[in-house]
């Protein structure tokens, strides 16, 4: 009975061999009689996005073996092979993926050796492609319409915008000019400045801006705004420095009523008229009309405009001469204002008169007046020949300001 039973597992453990052999041989077979080899996989694949593209980024494997990667999207519709005998697991290597609609994608990565063999699949989900919708919404940096440009004395125009938004990646606006030379010039303004200077602008050249952004921040592409903004209309019109004003009394110039009220008082950039002694008063000894010359510190190629104001209450000028001159050397005249041979002296001299002003009202507030065309100033005299009350020796102002054009 003993020996029935052993040969009995005998039998059993025979057929089992016998058919594991069998199933092997299948087996192999089945692959044509040869091992299954995976190269190894990529590590730490993420993905870019782009404007109809998008780019897949991962360290290579380590598998010496491996001559290429192919990449497959859309069911595997589609593909891109990347050649690369890079081992070196610190480094990175990248597919750019074109020609992809605005959407939302998979990728699957395979690592393949000489031999054909390919590795397990990798994939990467979500890959988000950027386009012309995304781009359509898109604006431009909002210019600062309360002061959109300013103009310095040396010609400079500076731009002037708002805070950034920053529910969005801007990478910065380019600013398209035309410089003195003609050129046109593109510089870009920073995306947390409020604002960029243009040293060399051509002046009543247009101003155009055109911000550009990132649809996240690691993108492959900036988007720019569709169209081009436009800034208004720039002058170089900008305010004289006071600062350099001078007095600078000629022969016949009339004196001052105190040392409060000098002819000073009318470029300490007071606002509005104002009240003794914080006014120009000339003295009673000079008659009307009577003259009084400064200095503005520096020759301006062209002045456009100045801006008087009276006194607060009386002896305003409502009629009054600006002359105007750049140098001063031998220009001083030798004949009284009230004399009828004075003006043609001034023009003998090399003075211009800048204008002719006759106001209406009673003097008391501000009023600017344009030049026209007129030669390189830098010393003014004014000549007031009759104030609002028909006082005959006194004249009153509070204030004097003069512009010019920088930019020609």
């Amino acid at each position: 009975m003993k020996n029935l039973l052993n040969i009995s597992l005998f039998s059993c453990l025979l057929l089992g061999l016998l058919s594991c052999s069998k199933k092997d041989k299948d087996f192999k077979n089945f692959l044509n009689n040869k091992e299954v080899t995976y190269p190894g996989v990529v590590a730490k694949i993420h993905a870019k996005s782009g404007n109809l593209r998008a780019a897949l980024v991962w360290n290579p494997s380590p598998d010496p073996s491996i001559t290429k990667y192919v990449v497959y999207w859309n069911n595997k519709a589609d593909s891109l092979t990347l050649t690369s005998s890079n081992h070196n697991t610190s480094d990175s290597l990248t597919a750019v993926i074109p020609g992809l609609n605005e959407y939302i994608y998979s990728f699957t990565i395979y690592s393949y050796d000489a031999k054909g063999n390919r590795s397990i699949p990798l994939d990467i989900n979500n890959v988000k492609v950027y386009g012309p919708i995304y781009q359509s919404g898109l604006l431009n940096r909002t210019i600062d319409a309360a002061n959109p440009f300013t103009v310095s004395e040396n010609g400079n125009i500076r731009l002037n915008f708002l805070s950034r938004d920053t529910s969005v990646v801007n990478v910065g606006t380019d600013i398209k000019y035309t410089n003195r030379s003609g050129v046109e010039v593109v510089k870009q303004l920073k995306p947390d400045s409020l604002g960029i200077t243009l040293t060399d602008y051509k002046s009543g050249a247009p101003v155009q801006f055109r911000s550009g952004y990132l649809p996240v921040k690691n993108s492959i592409d900036t988007f720019y705004v569709n169209t081009y903004g436009t800034f208004p209309t720039i002058s170089g019109i900008a305010q004289c420095n006071k600062a350099l004003f001078r007095e600078n009394r000629l022969n016949g110039d009339a004196g001052t009523y105190e040392g409060q009220t000098s002819v000073s008082k009318l470029w300490d950039g007071s606002q509005g008229p104002q009240g003794y002694p914080n006014i120009f008063h000339s003295d009673g000894d000079h008659g009307m009309p009577h003259t009084i010359t400064f200095d503005m510190g520096k020759v301006y190629k062209k002045l456009t405009s100045v801006e008087e104001i009276g006194r607060n209450c009386c002896n305003n000028p409502d009629q009054f001469e600006i002359w105007g001159i750049a140098d001063i050397t031998d220009a001083a005249t030798t004949l009284s204002p009230r004399d009828g041979g004075w003006s043609a002296e001034m023009v003998s001299k090399g003075w211009t008169l800048l204008k002719d002003i006759q106001r209406t009202d009673d003097g008391i507030n501000a009023q600017k007046y344009d030049f026209g065309t007129v030669p390189p100033v830098r010393y003014i005299r004014v000549r007031i020949k009759h104030v609002t009350t028909g006082d005959g020796n006194y004249s009153n102002m509070s204030e004097m300001t003069f512009w010019n054009d920088v930019l020609n």
